[in-house]
């Protein structure tokens, strides 16, 4: 039989050991080196729809991204730093007109509420360079019930 003090030195071990071994642990994301820069600094590096949706938190028109239609696999990334978003096994067809996931990379994205509808929703942004991405939902399919609806000018997709 376990004693306490033998079952609390592995639970607090394990996230060291995990690392160790090159093994990423929910609780222990890796941690995010963050870009910042100025207004002027995006405008000069994005265009105009992606600095509207990434740095303004606009929302382009549903149905109009080429994204909607990527079933290949690899990985989606934020289109203002390249940080990897979502692998295309979590993307599903939701019929909103904007790319949907189920899941995310641990750690990759920031939340915060947004009351700008006059409704409570979860926006998400890039953890990397804060940007906006979309807004998460739960209507999604399982094993999570969530939906990640993104806008697709604030992403790239990268084949495997």
């Amino acid at each position: 039989m376990l004693s306490r003090r033998t079952f609390m030195t592995w639970v607090l071990a394990a996230p060291t050991v995990a690392i160790l071994l090159g093994k990423s642990t929910d609780a222990f994301a890796e941690s995010i080196m963050k870009i910042t820069k100025s207004k002027d600094e995006w405008k000069k590096i994005l265009p105009p729809q992606e600095y509207d949706v990434l740095r303004e938190e606009g929302t382009e028109r549903p149905f109009t991204s080429p994204l909607n239609d990527e079933h290949r696999e690899g990985v989606f990334v934020c289109a203002g730093c390249d940080l990897e978003l979502f692998p295309s096994k979590y993307k599903f067809n939701s019929g909103t007109g904007w790319p949907s996931f189920f899941d995310v990379i641990p750690g990759h994205v920031e939340t915060k509420s947004d009351h700008a509808l006059f409704m409570e929703r979860t926006e998400y942004h890039c953890a990397r360079c804060g940007g906006h991405q979309g807004h998460i939902f739960n209507d999604g399919p399982q094993p999570t019930g969530l939906r990640y609806c993104n806008n697709g000018v604030a992403l790239k997709f990268i084949p495997a």
